[in-house]
């Protein structure tokens, strides 16, 4: 299969997965409006996510074997309750089966669109990725995460979710965390120079890509990884 015919094959499987896209939307809003408040400081979930991750290298906010032949990006917002149904519900099996093959890594990136607490939970991802826990520290935001612009991820909740990530040293988390918003809005940058208009949206860079190619929003786990095979 060529290129052009690969991409427009991606392109129609993306287009068939929006509407089941929008009914996750608005099964996820129903759910988080719920609780208006949002998430707290007792942070769940950190054994599950532990037992997950367990065994899979990390490198920055990159989970998998740095020389896995096809490469994921998801360009997500923290405060996205899409992005987090996405991150219990259609990427484990990936995690589970190709990521820890080493046929697959997955890298996260900041596309902040929700609303201004987007930008520091990112730059705290992006910290305790500096210290080897930045998808423990995406897992556990997106099982704790509380309603949109709900001004729910505030220090004392991002605090939270580093420890229970990890996450030693929090003077060095504390200090950089400070400091990479400017690399949040790199990637976010970036996102939207690739047109992409919502999160999550999902690329992928393979030995049968022509470089970074989007794949969209794919509705299911099944789907996506027809499109991790198809860059293989």
């Amino acid at each position: 299969m060529n290129g052009a015919d690969r991409r427009s094959k991606l392109m129609q499987m993306a287009a068939g997965a929006v509407f089941l896209a929008i009914a996750v939307v608005v099964v996820l809003i129903i759910v988080n409006a719920a609780d208006e408040e949002g998430g707290d400081t007792n942070i769940e979930g950190a054994s599950e996510v532990s037992r997950e991750l367990r065994g899979i290298p990390q490198q920055g906010m990159v989970l998998g074997d740095p020389a896995a032949p096809v490469e994921l990006i998801e360009f997500g917002d923290l405060q996205c309750p899409v992005c987090a149904g996405y991150a219990e519900e259609i990427l484990p099996p990936i995690i589970e089966n190709q990521v820890r093959r080493g046929e697959v890594k997955i890298d996260f990136r900041n596309f902040t669109i929700v609303g201004p607490q987007s930008l520091d939970a990112g730059a705290a991802a992006l910290a305790a990725g500096a210290q080897g826990r930045g998808w423990n520290f995406v897992e556990l935001f997106y099982r704790n995460q509380g309603g949109e612009n709900s001004g729910f991820a505030d220090d004392d909740f991002l605090e939270a979710v580093a420890k229970s990530a990890g996450v030693k040293d929090s003077a060095r988390w504390n200090r950089e965390r400070a400091e990479l918003g400017v690399k949040v809005e790199e990637t976010s940058t970036e996102a939207e120079e690739l047109g992409l208009q919502g999160t999550p949206t999902f690329a992928l860079r393979g030995p049968q890509t022509d470089g970074i190619e989007v794949i969209g929003t794919p509705g299911s786990t099944g789907d996506l990884e027809e499109a991790i095979d198809e860059a293989s």
